[in-house]
């Protein structure tokens, strides 16, 4: 897959993934050239609007690799700032960031051992928050998302993570959700693959819903997609894919399968990578307003892809950028009301409505006894 997106999007366009911008800056500030006297500036209007937006409704931001990032480093301080990640707290706090995914990394070498693997990014994440408790506090629920944000942290939820975490076991799925895992992506299994689910996979959608676990459908297959719309009873998400009628990009969705989701009131978070999204914070807009308009005002989301190694578009280089991007929006006629959905509305109601679908479930049926051999042996 590598080598077909360096075919579609050469580096000169995209840009180099390890050099980073210049920081955002908090305040545009035009000065007259004869006295040097700061004048107002009627092109810093949105961006000021969107700071007090974000204000109100601030990012919940769908995917980012900081705990994959961490690992790497032999010392860090979040708090203080850390110019080896993307995502510290400064530019959280800056970027109005009041939640955020953190994504699990499942190691190509680990490809034998995926549920010790899962356990270990689940450990280190852990580990990360206890160090950094007076700014960032872990979330499962809406009610924990309020909480972290009256109390002046930022939101952590844990996942996604590839299916392969289960290691093809409901009780795996089970103990994973207990450590705190909210998101898994049905990709990379036999039971999820290009002719769609198989029983097993319907099983395993059904005992997510039980136990109000999320399903990510980002680079999962079309039939996969449509069974996940059929036979979930919670909203889904698609944790980074954009609009492949604007860029076709293979974790992408086409036009009808946007019309599907928004049918569904799943929800579809925009990559900020230039890759999927495009190189200019104009190119994101022009996803955000294609999906809107496909989908419906709340199907639609963010996901920085901070901390990944991607290349991110111009004006979005870290997650402090995110003022820019609501102000470009703001400029093109979204009104207030629709950006609390994008930034924060729309993940709020994806989370409650797995949490009354689970509440529901376990009413009806007891943790599933399934196993991979008897349904699909």
């Amino acid at each position: 897959m590598a080598d077909l997106q360096d075919d579609l999007y050469p580096a000169a366009e995209v840009g180099r993934a390890d050099e980073p911008g210049p920081p955002c800056p908090e305040e545009a500030v035009v000065v007259a050239p004869d006295t040097g006297e700061p004048v107002s500036d009627p092109d810093d209007a949105p961006l000021t609007r969107a700071r007090a937006v974000l204000a109100a409704h601030p990012v919940a931001d769908g995917y980012s690799g900081l705990p994959r990032a961490l690992s790497r480093l032999a010392w860090y301080d979040l708090d203080l700032g850390e110019s080896a990640v993307d995502a510290d707290v400064p530019r959280l706090r800056r970027g109005r960031v009041g939640a955020v995914f953190w994504s699990l990394h499942l190691p190509e070498d680990d490809a034998d051992r995926p549920v010790v693997a899962a356990l270990e990014q689940l450990d280190l994440a852990k580990a990360v928050l206890a160090a950094h408790d007076e700014s960032l506090r872990p979330a499962r629920t809406v009610g924990q998302l309020a909480d972290a944000r009256n109390c002046g942290r930022v939101a952590v939820l844990f996942g996604p993570v590839r299916a392969a975490a289960l290691g093809d076991s409901l009780s795996v799925l089970r103990a994973l959700h207990d450590h705190g895992l909210r998101v898994l992506t049905l990709t990379g299994v036999s039971w999820a693959g290009p002719a769609g689910l198989t029983r097993f996979g319907d099983e395993v959608v059904r005992e997510m819903n039980r136990i109000g676990m999320i399903a990510d459908l980002s680079h999962a297959s079309t039939p996969v997609v449509r069974r996940v719309l059929t036979v979930s009873r919670a909203p889904v998400l698609f944790s980074r894919s954009a609009a492949r009628a604007l860029r076709p990009h293979p974790a992408n969705l086409p036009d009808d399968l946007l019309a599907e989701v928004g049918e569904a009131k799943g929800l579809c978070m925009v990559p900020l990578t230039a890759e999927q999204a495009g190189p200019t914070v104009r190119d994101v807009a022009d996803h955000l307003d294609h999906i809107r308009t496909l989908a419906g005002p709340e199907c639609v989301g963010l996901s920085g892809t901070y901390d990944t190694g991607s290349a991110h578009p111009q004006e979005l280089h870290d997650p402090s950028c995110y003022p820019r991007l609501i102000a470009e929006l703001l400029r093109r006629g979204w009104d207030d009301s629709e950006v609390g959905l994008l930034t924060w509305g729309n993940v709020q109601r994806v989370l409650r409505g797995a949490d009354f679908a689970a509440h529901t479930a376990q009413q009806r049926r007891p943790p599933s006894t399934a196993t991979l051999a008897a349904l699909d042996g």
